[in-house]
This record gives structure tokens, sequence and C-alpha cells, in this order.
């Protein structure tokens, strides 16, 4: 049963990825019978899909390729196109760019804090596994203490009925001799 979810969640990427694969094909013969620049970056935008997309699965980018290699050459006149081709490629590689560098700051993140921990743990300074057991033995110890506390009035009670005792019969020897 622990599998399932697993599973569709995989069917469910596959499906995603299939769909993608059909529009990036799609745009590719669009392009073509167009008579448009053909390059990753326009097909990737007309299918509405990350170049990186295309870059797994290196299949369709065959088919890009190939398809650029059999397409007349463009004119001059779409120079300007092919510019802001470029401008636009650029401006989304600075953006992955800016992005996997902060992924890889959160993953330093993570990491620095997981050697961490584990060093702490292994210098021993961390707090001991047994938690459970070293509270039960802390109560224990307190319950002593209370019980000890307890014993020792009583005993200061027995003391100082004793000496109140010793004090009377004291009293009681001295009042009964005779001065001389």
């Amino acid at each position: 049963m622990s599998h399932q979810p697993e599973l569709a969640m995989h069917a469910g990427r596959r499906a995603d990825s299939d769909r993608r694969r059909t529009r990036v094909q799609d745009a590719l013969r669009q392009a073509q019978a167009a008579g448009s620049e053909i390059t990753a970056s326009s097909i990737a935008r007309a299918a509405k899909v990350d170049r990186s997309f295309l870059y797994r699965h290196p299949d369709l980018l065959e088919q890009i390729h190939t398809a650029q290699r059999q397409a007349p050459k463009p004119s001059t006149d779409n120079t300007r196109v092919s510019r802001a081709s470029l401008h636009a490629e650029l401006l989304a590689a600075r953006h992955r760019t800016a992005r996997q560098a902060a992924r890889i700051h959160q993953l330093e993140q993570k990491f620095s804090e997981h050697l961490g921990r584990q060093t702490w743990h292994d210098s021993g300074l961390g707090a001991p596994a047994d938690i459970d057991t070293l509270n039960q033995k802390i109560t224990h110890l307190e319950q002593q203490v209370i019980d000890i506390r307890l014993q020792l009035e009583e005993r200061e009670q027995d003391l100082a009925a004793a000496r109140a005792a010793n004090r009377e019969l004291m009293a009681q020897i001295n009042t009964a001799r005779p001065t001389t």
C-alpha cells in the first residue's frame, strides 16, 4: 500500500512529461511549416516549456538540431529577431544561474547544520540518547531528598525534645539537692 502514492506520483509526472513532449513536437512542426527560425529557445518558448526540459530529453533536442540543419538559412533581415532571441536566452540563463546559486546556498546551509548536529552528537556534548531514563533517575533522587529531609526534621524534633527533657531533669536535680 505504501507504494501506491509513489506509483501515482510517477504516473502523473510521466503524463506531464508526455504532454510537454507533444507540445514541443507540435511547436517544431509548426515552425518548420511556417519557415520560422528554429532554435532550442524559440521551440521551448512556442511549446511553453523551459529549455532545460529539452536538454533533459536529448531525442527532442536532436530533432530540433536536425530541423535546424534542414531549414533554409534565414535572410539577413531576421538578425534582429535572433539578436533578441540571444538577449532573451542570456536573461533566462542569468535568472537560472541566480536560482541555482540560491538553491546551492540553501543546500550548503542545510548540510552545514547537519554536520554541526552530527559533530555535536559525536563529541559527547550533546544530549544523551536516553533522556527518559535520566528523567526517571532525577525523579527518584528528588524523592530520596524529600525522604531524607523528613527524617532529618523528625530527628531534630527528637533531639529538641531530649534536650528539653534533659533541662527539666537537671533543674529537678538541682532543686532537690540541699545547698551547703
